[in-house]
């Protein structure tokens, strides 16, 4: 659905000298978030794609590519629900994070899968890291819960 305003969270141009300036809501954290959300999507295709040059059996490897592209697909909605500033994507990039490195670690780091499976892993936990860190501080009257992909709003009563 087009509408003729642009979202509170994307800069605006200047009418003068057609230059951007920076938003309220802007957050740099969201961007961050959303590329490693975005690399952690690719390399859940990437494994996929390791599967099926590998599968000897077909069962197991359509199982397992499955498992990934819906991986995939839960992470790509989370980076855009991240950038358009959607409560649940701060959360949803917390588990994301949280949950790649115990899955790395379950596939067992064999030859073919060692560099994915390396790179899901370490990018868990710095997913988990910058979720963390670039969360707010709770309690504060003016501002939504502790939420880093959030719009900073004021909350009406």
């Amino acid at each position: 659905m087009m509408t003729s305003h642009l979202p509170r969270d994307v800069p605006g141009a200047d009418a003068d000298r057609g230059t951007t300036v920076p938003a309220a809501g802007l957050r740099p954290g969201r961007h961050v978030i959303a590329v490693m959300l975005l690399t952690a999507a690719a390399l859940d295709l990437s494994r996929c794609g390791i599967v099926m040059a590998t599968a000897r059996h077909a069962g197991p490897a359509v199982g397992l590519v499955s498992a990934g592209l819906a991986a995939a697909a839960l992470t790509l909605w989370t980076a855009h629900g991240c950038q358009g500033g959607r409560r649940w994507s701060g959360w949803a990039a917390l588990l994301i994070g949280a949950a790649s490195a115990p899955q790395a670690a379950a596939a067992g780091f064999h030859a073919a899968y060692a560099i994915p499976d390396t790179a899901t892993a370490a990018l868990g936990i710095l997913l988990a890291v910058a979720v963390l860190a670039t969360a707010r501080q709770t309690g504060q009257p003016e501002h939504d819960a502790g939420n880093p992909c959030s719009i900073d709003r004021p909350l009406t009563r």
